[in-house]
This record gives C-alpha cells, structure tokens and sequence, in this order.
C-alpha cells in the first residue's frame, strides 16, 4: 500500500527537482505526518485538525509544509476560511484512506491476543465520561489488564467511520448509514439551582417567573443553540444569560456556585444532595446514542469493551437512564434508601460530582 503512494505520485507531472522518488521517497516520508494529512484534508482547516488531534495549529502547519517538501509539489490552497486540496492533495488523499482502512483491518488482524497491550479509543461527552464511565473504568481496567483506554471527553462530535475512535457515545443521533448505532439510554433534564442562589434571588414559582431569574446556559456542538429558548417556551434567553459556557464542567460548577439556574440530568441530585430541583413543570430530555465503525466487531478488545460499555446505560440497572421520567427527589430518595448498593454504583461515584 506504501509502495501504491509512491507510484501515484511519481506517474504525476511534477516539476523536476532534486526531491527523491520512488523508494527513496518512501524512506524519507514520515507516515504519522500522512496521518495527520488525512485530518486536514477531511476538515479543510489547520485548527480544526489541531482540535481533534489534541495538538496546536502551528504544529499541524509545520507537519504539512515538512510533508509537502518531501513530496515536492503542495497539497493545500491556503484560503480566507481555510484550506483546500490541491489536485496533488487529493490524489495523495484518496490513496491514504486506503492505506488508513487497510491498516485498520491490519489492527484486526494482529490485535485478538488480549494478553498483549492493545488500546481501545471511546469518545464520549464530557460529564458522563468523567463522572460516570471513569469511575466504573477501574473495575473494567482491572479485568483487562492489557487493555489501554483512551476516553476522549469532549463535547464534540467524532467521526467513528474515519477511525477517529473506536467506539463514541454522544447525545445526537448519528446522521450516517454506513455506521452501526444504537440508542442505549436516555437523560431526562430539569432545572436546579443551589441554596446561594435561592438565598439571593428566590426561585421561579412558574415558567413565565425564569424570565425574571439568571439561567446558565451550555452551548456547544452536541447542545444547540435553541434548546433553551425551546425548552423555557422564551424567543431568545440572550436577556438572562448570567454565564454562557461550552464546558458541562463549567455549567454544572456555575449552577453550584449560585450564578444562575440550569439544566442538569436527573440523577444529579443524587451527587449534590444541596442542589434543588425546580418544580416549575420544565423538563426535557435526550437520548445517548453508541456509534462504531461497521468493522469494529472485527477487533476482539474492542467488541469487548463495546459489549461492557452498554451495561453502563442498562436501565434496569440504573434507572435514571430509562424513558420513563423519575422526579430527582424520587431518585435521591431511592438511592438514600438503598444505601447505593442497589443501583451497583463503584464507590468513586457516592462522593462524585455530577458535571452535567
């Protein structure tokens, strides 16, 4: 496949440099800076791939100017909003995603030993990574020893299907067919606020009251910008926004602190016993959906971890994650009674706190 590269690019007219060609160029090309080609020429912007590599803009222009010097020719038209492929660019694109699914299947291949060190990656939203996969991640990490999670919390989209991670779990309803999903639970959202902000500014009696309060607001790729306005039956909420935050950590420590009223799932009361519920007949919810690659079964460790992962959302076990609306103070009751034990939470999760 490396070879394959190679000949598309030297059958291509080029002009003559002292550049190598063939396999001299093979030994000079570095493959991880083709890697992070792939995800530049996917995004079409250096700060895009810079995010969803987890590295700086600099650094990315750096790789593909250090690749385009190998290759002697450019791959991107510098443009006002972006980059766009070149008509090199996209030669040299069409042949790396078939070397970037021939090495997946490859990683298929040579990762059914789980007795070896082998890496599993999973996206998912920020609070219920942190707050809800981490803690159960111990008991899985020590049933799978060899096994190396790379949890991604962000609040970001990732694309499964260019093997951005093996497995996601997201708030939106994947819009591609050629992915598997699967929607394995549900988080029902109501108002709270804390006990400083009731001291300061009382709490809402009706819908039409929060117009008259401070609402904390979280805007980011898998929350819309209308949820709110929806939500709260209001034409904008621009005029009572205390704090607008992309950060579920953020949102919920805001809310906490007393900055204003915001939504947060239902079972966070059971995590900050000191927040209030706001009975004011608003609530919503939303699905938690699972995506994977078609061919992720294939990867024994990850089917594996996919298979566990589901058990975190089973509603019989945790029912918060059911269709069926449980009112905070029912569920706080529940988990009161039960002393925990009932809901087969680690104990990493009776002290946690909830970001949203």
């Amino acid at each position: 496949m490396a070879r394959a590269v190679i000949a598309k690019l030297s059958q291509r007219d080029v002009p003559k440099t002292d550049r190598p060609v063939g396999a001299s160029m093979l030994d000079r090309m570095s493959w991880d800076d083709l890697r992070v080609f792939v995800v530049v020429a996917r995004t079409l912007s250096f700060r895009k791939a810079a995010t969803t590599l987890r590295t700086s803009s600099s650094t990315i222009m750096r790789r593909m100017e250090r690749l385009e010097d190998v290759l002697g020719f450019r791959l991107f038209d510098r443009l006002p909003e972006g980059v766009g492929l070149t008509a090199e660019g996209r030669s040299v694109y069409a042949t790396a995603e078939q070397m970037e699914r021939a090495s997946h299947t490859l990683r298929a291949h040579l990762d059914q030993d789980l007795t070896t060190r082998g890496t599993v990656r999973c996206a998912i939203t920020e609070g219920l990574g942190t707050v809800w996969v981490l803690p159960h991640l111990v008991q899985f990490n020590r049933a799978h020893p060899s096994t190396i999670v790379e949890l991604g919390c962000s609040m970001e989209l990732a694309d499964v299907l260019r093997m951005e991670a093996d497995v996601a779990i997201q708030l939106s309803k994947p819009d591609r067919r050629d992915v598997k999903a699967a929607r394995i639970g549900r988080m029902h959202i109501y108002p709270f606020a804390s006990k400083r902000y009731a001291d300061v500014f009382g709490l809402p009696k009706s819908p039409d009251d929060i117009r008259h309060h401070r609402l904390v607001d979280q805007r980011c790729p898998q929350v819309g910008q209308d949820v709110a306005p929806r939500v709260l039956n209001m034409p904008s909420v621009e005029g009572i926004v205390a704090l607008r935050t992309n950060s579920s950590t953020a949102h919920f420590n805001a809310i906490e602190l007393g900055m204003g009223i915001g939504g947060l799932p239902t079972f966070t009361t059971m995590f900050a016993p000191d927040l209030i519920p706001i009975d004011i007949g608003i609530r919503h919810h939303v699905d938690i959906w699972m995506t994977f690659h078609s061919d992720a079964r294939s990867i024994r460790r990850v089917s594996l971890f996919i298979d566990w992962l589901r058990t975190l959302f089973d509603p019989k076990r945790y029912p918060w994650f059911g269709d069926e609306f449980i009112h905070p103070r029912e569920l706080a009751g529940l988990h009161a009674a039960q002393s925990n034990n009932a809901f087969n939470l680690p104990s990493a999760m009776r002290s946690a706190r909830w970001p949203g």
